[in-house]
Parts: C-alpha cells; structure tokens; sequence
C-alpha cells in the first residue's frame, strides 16, 4: 500500500486491472455525518465525458465496507472498494518489450521484477478513482469547520483562462465537461483536446484549486508546511509535472513593494491582493488557499514515437493503440480537489 498523512493517514492499494482499487482511510472522527451520494457525485465528475476522455468505462460503484455505519463515522478506520470490471490489458503487452516514452514503463521495469504492465499497474489514473472517494469524505468532514474546496482547469494546450476566477467560479466548472470556467472557453479547450486526438496526440494543461474558510495560522511550518505537503500530495497525482502557489514563478520578476500583500482591516484583517496564495511561512493567512498544478500531455499517443526494443537491444519505434485519455486535465480537477481535502484534513486533526 501507498500511504499519505500523519493524522489522517490514506493508504492506498491496487492496480489499473485487478480486481478492485480501493483504499483504507484513518482518522476521521466518529459522528461525521457522510453522503454516499455526494462522494457518487465527486466521481461522476472523475469520469470521462465524451470523445475528450478514454473509451474505457467503469462505473465507479463505491462500496464502503467498515468506518461508516447508516451515515455517520464510527471512527474506524474506512475501507473504500471500486470494482475494476473494463480490463482488457492485451494492448498492453507490447509494452513490457517497447517501453512507452514519457510513461513509467521502463522505469518500473527495471525496479520490479513481476511488474504487471496492464493498465500501467500502479502507476495507473486508474488509482485516483479511491483517492477521489477517500478526498469527498475528507471535505464532508471539513465543511464542519466551513472548510471549502473548488478547482477549475486554468488551461489546456494553448487555450489559458486569463481571467481571475474566484471560488464561484471553480464551483460554476462541474457543469462544463473541460471542467472551464464558462461556456465559451469550454468549447475552446474541447477543441483544443479533440483536434491533438485527431491528430493521433494529446494535450496537457494547468488546473487551479482554491480553498476557503481557513483561519489564520492553520497549517504547519518546515517540513509540515501547508504548501509543501500540498505540493508533495499533488506531485504524487500522475502525470504532474509543477506546482505553485499564488503569482508562483512570475512573483520572482516582481519587487517587494508590488509582490507583498498589505493587510487591511475589513470585517476583520484581510490582505488587499492575493500573491501569496494565502500562505505565509506555512501557514494560513486567512485569505483564500490558491495554487496551481501543471499536468503534462498524456504519454500513450497513436503517433509513432521513437523507443528501444528490451529484447534485442536495438532503437525501435511504438504506435499506441487503446484505451487513453488525450488529455487527462478535466477528470484530474476532482483529483487535485481530492488530495486538497485529505491533506487539510491531515492538517485540522494535527
């Protein structure tokens, strides 16, 4: 198993085509009232809509086998069961002698001896399916402190949302499939993805996730740091490749004077602007939580790619054919929303 968090701790297991994925989930109190159908909705929002997303379909039946009885957490720990029932590995196989470039494969290979390929293993999105139930029982459990969670996709390919979006907005998203901000730009970024399909390539792109409701000096310092375990929770989402908070890597180009956020009093102490992220020295200033996650183009293209062949040690090349997403940035907004939850979660119990 995988394991994330001190105090809420998920541990996480399976592979793209076992038998199941699921997880177990610690820490969270007795008496939290829990939703199955508001964690069903969280991963519809997880699946994939239309030609934008993989053929393959599962229906992500959650099953919750201990830690929640008629609703309500006995304090236990929480079992998470998904049924893998769409599994055909057979284009997979061509993998374990011509590694994927860009994807785990050769790595995997090489560090594990009976690596089972299928799906790409447990390097599979697949595995995100549990972490996004597991992430809706953690906001359940925030919302108790009025602690909110919302993302949006920010970019896709070259289509970037320009526009400061705030919370509203990133809720506003669930009704478009890009997960944008409004219709318009929706349309825009499904073109985006539908014509690199055409094209037998992908896209990747940038989603933005913002948390509200956390009082001042919430979160840890050093190596408890919010932001630095939000950063390790969403590097650990495959396929990410950056991650920044607030004006990220453009406040460097800035000066003191315009990258500080001066503190104002209005119904209580604010800051006027947001550059920080909502984070000072690891913790909460009380202003929005905002970051960013870069995810890049999905590695499994129909186009012919260079690689090399394992068994005779010669350069080859590789068309992928199945089941792939070419662009996993809409579905990946529910994850980012999801390891959000748990490492706040993990946070508040500390």
């Amino acid at each position: 198993m995988y394991s994330l968090g001190k105090k809420v701790i998920i541990h996480l297991f399976g592979k793209s085509h076992s038998a199941f994925v699921g997880c177990i989930l610690e820490g969270i109190p007795a008496d939290i009232m829990i939703s199955e159908d508001v964690i069903q909705q969280e991963m519809r929002l997880r699946k994939p809509k239309g030609q934008i997303g993989t053929p393959r379909t599962e229906s992500d039946c959650v099953k919750i086998t201990n830690g929640i009885v008629n609703g309500i957490t006995d304090g236990s720990p929480i079992t998470i069961m998904i049924e893998n029932m769409n599994t055909d590995g057979s284009k997979y196989l061509e993998f374990e002698k011509k590694p994927r470039p860009g994807h785990a494969d050769f790595p995997a290979l090489t560090k594990f001896k009976n690596f089972d390929i299928r799906g790409g293993g447990q390097f599979s999105g697949r595995m995100t399916a549990p972490i996004v139930a597991a992430g809706s029982i953690a906001k359940q459990y925030l919302s108790v402190e009025n602690i909110q969670i919302a993302g949006f996709t920010r970019s896709i390919g070259c289509i970037h949302d320009k526009e400061d979006r705030n919370f509203d907005d990133a809720i506003r998203s669930r009704k478009f499939n890009t997960r944008a901000c409004t219709e318009d730009i929706d349309k825009k970024m499904e073109q985006e993805i539908l014509d690199a399909s055409a094209e037998g390539d992908s896209v990747g792109g940038i989603v933005e996730c913002i948390a509200t409701g956390m009082p001042s000096g919430f979160g840890g310092i050093w190596f408890e740091a919010l932001d630095s375990e939000i950063a390790r929770a969403a590097f650990s989402i495959p396929g990410v490749k950056g991650v920044e908070f607030g004006k990220g890597f453009d406040i460097s180009a800035l000066k003191g004077s315009q990258s500080n956020d001066a503190f104002v009093m209005d119904d209580g102490i604010k800051t006027k602007t947001n550059n920080m992220g909502g984070i000072l020295g690891g913790m909460s200033d009380g202003m929005p939580m905002v970051f960013r996650i870069a995810f890049k183009p999905t590695p499994s293209i129909a186009k012919t790619q260079n690689t090399v062949n394992l068994e005779t040690k010669e350069n080859d090349t590789i068309s992928i054919k199945g089941r792939h997403d070419p662009c996993i940035v809409p579905r990946a907004v529910s994850v980012a929303e999801a390891m959000t939850a748990l490492v706040l979660a993990d946070q508040m119990r500390r």
